[in-house]
């Protein structure tokens, strides 16, 4: 583990009961999350990089989701050994989410200001170890994310005003995500917001509870192309204002670019390239991370052609033997097709698994 990791992640493989066979999702995957570090981890939609961010707080679905090898280790604690009551002492206070769509995440009954002063009293229960309020807490949420199975008349609303206290705390992280007239603010309900508004909310509540690591999955997706840009130049300057980490959960080169620190490239389950992003964007390696980028308009007018990345992504249920990607590559050899390649440092700081490279 290095010194200045925050997270460590060894043979990390996650795998989904899926019909009658198992399918695994995160194949021996290593990473480590440096301090203060912007990391985005980018691949096609079902390579795993949702499940691998997941893994982290402890939120993947039991009843289909096992963690069958590897390990999670935070602070030198190996996360993957803790139980549910353990985790909650890391959930949102040391490791806090972002997730995809804001509007899902926001309990429609009730107003921002209620649901950011929920937040930080549960970050101070936790910090008090009052178990008792962080499992009514709990109980509440549960309540919400089955809303659309009660009646809204029916759901209790709160008895006590927000106290003044509360109330300049939210205030106050709503102004760390520059929300005009954030007072104001308090006072609506989730659909009276826009989209990238709310996106500022959700950041300013996982900001409230003071997190070590801030993961973002896809926190952009659903919102236009200015606000995500607005949205994305927030997260950078939020770095070194809060004294956080980012894990950005992306499909997106073109975001990763604009603000990682380091970029890692996953395909059908496994890491396949990891480099700082200035390295990655000037010389890729891996010859999908070559494809995805030739996959981008270049925005000038010229002959270029954009190349598409032949064939289709291999079965995870029945992956294949060897390199996952050998069926793709117009660089495949006969080795790839027997073994698989293993994730290896061929330049400082630039990893890679690829048989091209020496292996």
């Amino acid at each position: 583990m290095n010194a200045m990791s925050l997270i460590t992640i060894k043979g990390l493989t996650i795998s989904y009961a899926f019909r009658q066979s198992k399918l695994i999702a995160v194949n021996a995957v290593d990473l480590d999350i440096g301090e203060r570090e912007f990391l985005a981890v980018v691949g096609e939609s079902g390579c795993g990089k949702s499940t691998l961010a997941l893994s982290m707080i402890g939120l993947l679905p039991k009843a289909v989701a096992t963690i069958t090898g590897g390990s999670i280790v935070y602070k030198g604690t190996d996360l993957v050994k803790l139980d549910n009551k353990e985790l909650r002492k890391y959930r949102g206070t040391e490791i806090a989410m972002i997730f995809q769509e804001p509007l899902t995440s926001l309990n429609p009954v009730y107003r921002i200001g209620e649901q950011m002063a929920e937040a930080i009293v549960i970050r101070e229960s936790r910090t008090q170890a009052d178990e008792e309020v962080v499992n009514a807490s709990s109980e509440v949420m549960q309540k919400v994310h089955r809303a659309d199975e009660v009646q809204v008349s029916r759901i209790p609303r709160p008895k006590k005003r927000i106290s003044p206290d509360l109330k300049k705390e939210a205030v106050e992280a709503l102004k760390l995500v520059r929300i005009p007239d954030p007072e104001q603010v308090l006072e609506r309900y989730p659909f009276e917001l826009s989209g990238g508004m709310r996106q500022r909310v959700m950041i300013a509540m996982a900001l409230s509870q003071r997190p070590k690591l801030l993961v973002a999955d896809e926190p952009t997706t659903a919102l236009d192309v200015t606000t995500q840009a607005q949205v994305l130049k927030l997260m950078k300057e939020l770095m070194s204002e809060v004294n956080t980490s980012i894990l950005l959960i992306t499909h997106d080169l073109a975001v990763a670019s604009q603000v990682a620190d380091r970029v890692v490239v996953m395909y059908a389950a496994e890491v396949v390239e990891d480099a700082d992003v200035f390295a990655l964007f000037s010389e890729p390696l891996h010859p999908y991370t070559k494809g995805l980028l030739s996959c981008i308009p270049t925005g000038s007018k010229d002959d270029t052609k954009l190349m598409p990345i032949p064939g289709s992504v291999p079965d995870l249920v029945n992956p294949p033997v060897g390199c996952r990607y050998a069926a793709r590559c117009p660089y495949v050899m006969d080795v790839c097709r027997t073994r698989e390649p293993p994730l290896i440092e061929v330049k400082p700081k630039h990893k890679v698994a690829c048989f091209l490279y020496g292996q």
